[in-house]
């Protein structure tokens, strides 16, 4: 497990792998700068109150505060758009590691838009349910830690892993090999959430997260006979 995060670590500076990076951050920075300028334009374009002075500083206030909080959601931003090419990832991944691997299944956009709707409706209904747990475990942060990294470990173990395996195998092959190694995948998931928790990290938790799940299923594809063992030997590049 470590390994594969070590070696996911160590192919960022891979060209495929640096511009999906480069291309989240300047996709995100120009939402950033369109979004700042759209809220300063609000707030300096409408009158709150009717005494001037009080009007400006409102203005100054809220130019600060919609600063703030559109470079607190630059990592988000930046996250969201990576999102988008993370297959790019994976295929630099065992074109570095796993030479020789046969072509990806095509999925049908049915398949596709089916895993996307299920996860949505698991992770809101997980996170719904363990509202009522964030806001009392409030009072006790480690317990809150240990749900937060626990449950979003569980989601992001399940949504990375689909993302590599279904390229490989069909939705019912996936679905026992996520049941079967859940424990590890579960830890996979949980240092992806770390990741996506550390400043300037998680520009990149996404990159780095996807091309470690790409090292692990690969070898439990492997393991389970699913993957020929000479398509799924490392190379030496």
């Amino acid at each position: 497990m470590i390994d594969a995060f070590v070696k996911a670590f160590a192919q960022l500076p891979d060209p495929r792998m640096r511009s999906v990076v480069l291309l989240g951050l300047v996709a995100a920075l120009v939402v950033y700068i369109l979004l700042a300028v759209g809220l300063w334009w609000g707030l300096t374009s409408t009158a709150l109150v009717t005494l001037p002075w009080v009007d400006a500083l409102v203005d100054v206030l809220g130019g600060v505060a919609v600063f703030v909080l559109t470079l607190l959601f630059f990592p988000a931003l930046a996250t969201l758009v990576i999102g988008f090419f993370l297959e790019q990832v994976a295929d630099a991944v065992e074109d570095r590691h796993y030479p020789g691997m046969p072509t990806n299944r095509e999925q049908p956009l049915s398949e596709v838009l089916g895993t996307t709707i299920k996860f949505a409706a698991v992770m809101v209904g997980l996170n719904l349910v363990a509202l009522p747990l964030y806001l009392f475990l409030m009072l006790l942060p480690p317990a809150s830690a240990v749900l937060f990294y626990g449950l979003n470990g569980y989601l992001l173990s399940r949504e990375y892993f689909e993302v590599v395996a279904l390229r490989r195998v069909d939705p019912p092959t996936a679905r026992a090999l996520r049941k079967q190694y859940m424990g590890r995948l579960w830890l996979a998931g949980a240092i992806i959430t770390f990741l996506s928790t550390v400043p300037f990290v998680n520009i990149v938790a996404p990159v780095v997260g996807t091309a470690a799940m790409t090292h692990v299923v690969t070898r439990l594809l492997q393991r389970n006979g699913l993957v020929a063992p000479a398509a799924a030997a490392e190379g030496a590049r």
